[in-house]
């Protein structure tokens, strides 16, 4: 049931696209899989990227491992002149998560390179996202590594 559930929300995400203009990302909205370790608040799930402007995107991603959370974050975006569809990226948000019956409230910052392919409707990211949790406890969880494979719009 909760796999079928979850496919359900990404065929949703990915129907749902919003019609904005590109910017120098070489795509506008991005859907997708998040790929990362089980010990940050934010785990593995699906992420979602949308640009706002040329270098100002936002991003969601809904962790689904061991509960549920939510975590939203504002980036910047930056070319890498020497490849092209290359940029990395910075910015920073928040997240809400409940994971084996406790709760976790906190920021997050993210820092990364982000690629579009040329010839196909796809995305990579690469990222180091640590968690700085506020609520059960202070602690701050730095192995936010993480991979990101997403459908292109």
């Amino acid at each position: 049931m909760k796999k079928t559930l979850l496919f359900s929300c990404l065929v949703a995400l990915i129907s749902i696209s919003a019609k904005a203009q590109d910017g120098g990302s070489g795509y506008t909205t991005a859907a997708g899989l998040r790929l990362g370790p089980n010990s940050a608040a934010i785990t593995a799930g699906f992420t979602v990227k949308h640009f706002l402007n040329e270098k100002a995107a936002v991003e969601g991603i809904v962790g689904i491992n061991n509960g549920f959370g939510l975590c939203g974050l504002y980036e910047l975006h930056f070319p890498i002149e020497a490849v092209n569809n290359l940029q990395w990226f910075a910015g920073g948000g928040g997240y809400f998560a409940i994971r084996s019956s406790n709760t976790f409230v906190g920021a997050a910052g993210i820092v990364g390179l982000d690629y579009k392919f040329d010839e196909i409707p796809l995305n990579l990211t690469l990222d180091w996202k640590p968690e700085l949790n506020i609520i059960s406890q202070v602690a701050f969880e730095s192995s936010g590594i993480g991979l990101s494979v997403r459908y292109t719009f």
